[in-house]
């Protein structure tokens, strides 16, 4: 047997494979570069677990679906949000990618690799930003959905531009697209996060977590 036909099944992995196990392993690399800064105890490691797997669960009420991805859900940002603002953006970014990675296996939509690390890696993991707002959840909720919206723009210029209507230009369509998905996404999760019930319950559990 030759040494090319060893590697010769490499070959018939999709491109869909491909971009997925290219997403693994840049959360791999994520984990191992901010793990210790994100200073994973176990109580950090099982509200990760838990808010990534309810994030997941309602990423599939869906509100509204855009045909080439994206849609706008039932506050799923939202306990990506609010673990990075009780465990900080490092813990933040690592949740948000293995939203991601979850988010790439569910539904894809996939063009290039390095689409797929815009739509579902980088633009998850910048939920994680929100971590950088610590004393005030709201602007947390901003500047995290700016940077999934903003990833996704890039994306949107750089691969979907095709799709804009007949003298548009891609950048105006980024925009109005993924603004209107993504900044309709945030706002709701902002509008929930200013009901006083939702504020108490996010307090509280800040103030168990940092206690305990």
């Amino acid at each position: 047997m030759e040494i090319s036909e060893i590697f010769v099944g490499l070959t018939e992995l999709t491109p869909t494979t491909l971009s997925i196990l290219g997403a693994l392993v840049l959360f791999a690399i994520l984990f191992f570069i901010l793990g210790p800064k994100a200073k994973f105890t176990t109580k950090a490691i099982v509200y990760g677990g838990l808010c990534v797997a309810i994030a997941f669960v309602l990423s599939y009420i869906r509100l509204y679906r855009w045909p080439q991805g994206g849609s706008i859900t039932l506050v799923s940002m939202l306990p990506i949000f609010i673990y990075a603002y009780i465990f900080g953006p490092a813990a933040g970014v690592v949740a948000g990618a293995a939203c991601g990675v979850l988010q790439l296996i569910q539904d894809p939509y996939i063009l290039h690799p390095v689409q797929v690390m815009l739509d579902y890696i980088i633009a998850f993991a910048a939920l994680g930003l929100a971590g950088f707002s610590r004393k005030n959840i709201l602007w947390g909720i901003a500047i995290g959905g700016f940077g999934r919206f903003f990833s996704s723009f890039l994306s949107g210029v750089i691969f979907f531009g095709s799709y804009a209507p007949e003298g548009m230009n891609p950048i105006v369509y980024s925009i109005l697209v993924n603004g209107l998905v993504l900044g309709t996404d945030s706002l709701i999760c902002l509008v929930v996060c200013l009901i006083p019930r939702v504020q108490h319950m996010i307090q509280s559990l800040k103030h168990s977590v940092v206690s305990n």
